[in-house]
């Protein structure tokens, strides 16, 4: 009996165990199914809402429209033109294969394209649209659209697209736009979260550095589908907006001019206005059309213009490196009159060559120019005077006076790819060289030679700082949003002055036809003494307008058109002894080793009011190769002046 007690005692337990366990488990599964509901229902609400808004939303967005820049007339530069593209969401299309091929009996829709389509499929982020076409015909879009219900997932889209001046002639100013690179995503924040697909940023030029505000607000379309993906109404509508226009100081006049003068030549030409700073003409050649650009250069027309050993991408007038030459030498002349170390009067005899530690250095005149003063060492452009200036100069102060003229530094703050350029000294050469200095090197560099190297906008610059009377300004090649009313007011703030100066029979600048100082800068001196300027710019008129002056062949008759300037060769390489007993002239030389031909100028000469720089590489003599090109662009600026000026004032009158 005890035994079948206990048998039933343990029976009894084990049942209850059991049953303890598998309440147990019960629980368990209860609540981890309660759980598991929780987590779906709500947890991953915000998910399977998204999801779901996914399968019934759809959102087109189209990339933000470009401020249009114009030049100083309003002519536009950079404008927009209507563009048809094809977009497309993979997720909507139920057959890729043969969406792709039904798109080409409709559109031009090749092998290429279709495996270039698929790589950015893969790439892109799930429901984000890709670019089936970006550059659609009208024909090509209305037939797209007659047969839109029989395709799901493809929407033409109506957009715009950058257009450029054909000709090229600005095409390094403004530069161009393209596709947004990886690169570009992951250097930029900005780029990276404006971007959509179809967005075309600035690579270069005023494109590239007004990217942040001339880029517009993106624009999106939001609408409800049904199961196949028809649309069935609008959500949501979002205009996009323009980014901010710009005017530019350029005109294009004088800027195509100029281009044509270029043309078959590789080389720059610069048009400065000497008091505000105003870039008038910035041209570069040879050149490109931007255009190709916009909807994917051909690799073709790549390689031809990375192969081209003119560097045709290369914006000569900011990022083209070349020494001075002679161009350099009123520069040098000033800083020796106003370091005291010369005098006007100071008279060299040049024989054609002087001997320096076992070394010669020579005159471009064979036989010499006989004996020099300043201003006839100027005008006649004598190497033999300006080594010896040069030697009592030095270097070092010859650098100080550069840098204040514009050399060796950056002329704009707007351009990623200017140059500074190299303004040579002791301290330079030790830190960039190793090696310390030479006195043959101080004559070399005297006659803009040696180390020397500058951009022709800088050329430009310090012409433009020595014909105002020798006055800082800043180049400007954008007018700023408010710049007309403080131009306006410092307009009245000059006429005042005037005023008073003509009652204490002070003549500003030496010029009635200053007609506004940059609003933003108060006038620097760059003298000691103003009478130093003075001769410098007398000797000059000598250069272009007296017998004997190196520019005299391409001087003006008629006053209006009078100007000051000076010739400058830039040598490629050092010329051996032996090829000069042979006489071998520039000409006779390869190409590349001919010598770059340089001329800068300010006119008119009595009233001065603009700056010139002309460089054309391998272009022989500066007054063979360049003086005859700034002769003509002198006169088409000069015979523009008045309408520039009426212009001004018919702003203003507007205001």
């Amino acid at each position: 009996m005890r035994n079948t007690s206990d048998q039933a005692l343990n029976k009894s337990r084990s049942i209850t165990r059991r049953m303890f366990i598998l309440g147990g488990v019960k629980l368990a599964v209860f609540f981890s199914i309660v759980a598991r509901l929780f987590y779906l229902q709500i947890s991953e609400n915000i998910k399977y809402r998204s999801l779901s808004d996914k399968n019934r939303l759809r959102e087109w967005k189209l990339p933000p429209q470009r401020g249009i820049i114009e030049d100083f007339f309003g002519e536009k530069i950079a404008n927009n033109t209507q563009l048809f593209q094809l977009h497309m969401i993979p997720e909507d299309v139920p057959n890729l294969g043969g969406l792709l091929s039904r798109l080409s009996t409709l559109i031009n829709f090749n092998r290429k394209q279709q495996a270039n389509l698929l790589k950015k499929i893969k790439k892109r982020k799930p429901w984000e649209p890709v670019i089936v076409s970006d550059n659609l015909t009208w024909a090509e879009f209305s037939k797209l659209n007659l047969f839109l219900h029989e395709m799901q997932g493809i929407k033409p889209v109506v957009t715009v697209a950058r257009k450029y001046i054909d000709d090229g002639s600005s095409s390094h100013l403004i530069g161009y736009v393209a596709d947004v690179s990886k690169t570009d995503l992951e250097n930029n924040e900005f780029l990276s979260e404006i971007n959509v697909p179809g967005l075309k940023i600035g690579k270069t030029g005023l494109e590239k550095s007004l990217n942040k505000s001339i880029i517009g607000r993106t624009g999106f379309q939001r609408y409800e589908v049904n199961a196949h993906g028809k649309r069935v109404k609008e959500v949501k509508f979002i205009q996009g907006t323009i980014g901010k226009n710009y005017k530019t100081t350029i005109d294009m006049k004088i800027q195509k001019y100029a281009n044509e003068l270029l043309k078959d030549k590789t080389g720059s030409i610069c048009v400065m206005d000497i008091y505000t700073g105003d870039i008038i003409a910035m041209v570069s050649s040879p050149t490109f059309n931007a255009n190709k650009f916009v909807h994917g250069i051909d690799y073709k027309d790549w390689q031809e213009l990375l192969g081209n050993p003119s560097k045709p991408l290369v914006n000569k007038s900011i990022a083209g490196l070349y020494p001075p030459g002679s161009t350099i030498k009123p520069l040098v002349a000033l800083s020796a009159l106003e370091n005291d170390v010369i005098s006007p009067k100071l008279t060299v005899q040049c024989k054609g060559n002087i001997e320096l530690y076992n070394h010669k250095y020579h005159c471009w005149r064979e036989k010499g120019h006989g004996y020099m003063t300043l201003r006839s060492a100027i005008k006649q452009s004598c190497d033999i005077y300006f080594y010896e200036v040069a030697r009592r100069l030095g270097v070092d102060r010859l650098s100080v006076t550069a840098k204040k003229f514009g050399l060796g530094e950056k002329v704009f703050n707007v351009f990623d790819e200017e140059k500074i350029g190299i303004v040579p000294s002791t301290k330079w050469k030790l830190k960039n060289i190793g090696r310390g200095w030479f006195l043959g090197e101080t004559l070399i560099t005297g006659i803009g030679q040696g180390y020397f190297q500058s951009t022709p906008i800088q050329l430009c610059l310090m012409t433009a700082q020595i014909a105002n009377g020798g006055y800082k300004i800043k180049p400007r090649i954008i007018h700023e949003a408010n710049s007309l009313e403080q131009t306006i007011n410092a307009w009245k703030q000059k006429l005042n002055a005037k005023k008073e100066d003509e009652e204490k029979n002070v003549d500003i600048f030496q010029s009635e036809e200053q007609d506004i100082i940059n609003p933003k800068q108060e006038l620097e001196a760059l003298y000691r003494n103003p009478e130093n300027v003075k001769f410098v710019l007398d000797a000059l008129y000598g250069a272009t307008n007296e017998p004997m002056g190196t520019s005299y062949g391409s001087r003006h008759i008629k006053k209006e058109y009078l100007y000051a300037g000076k010739t400058g060769t830039s040598q490629i390489r050092t010329i051996t002894e032996e090829e000069r007993k042979l006489k071998i002239k520039n000409k006779d030389r390869p190409y590349e080793d001919r010598d770059h031909a340089l001329f800068t100028a300010f006119a008119p000469y009595k009233q001065p009011r603009y700056a010139f720089s002309v460089v054309i590489e391998h272009g022989g003599s500066g007054s063979s190769g360049a003086a005859p090109l700034a002769k003509k662009v002198i006169k088409k600026v000069i015979d523009r002046h008045k309408l520039r000026k009426k212009f001004q004032e018919n702003l203003f009158e507007e205001v």
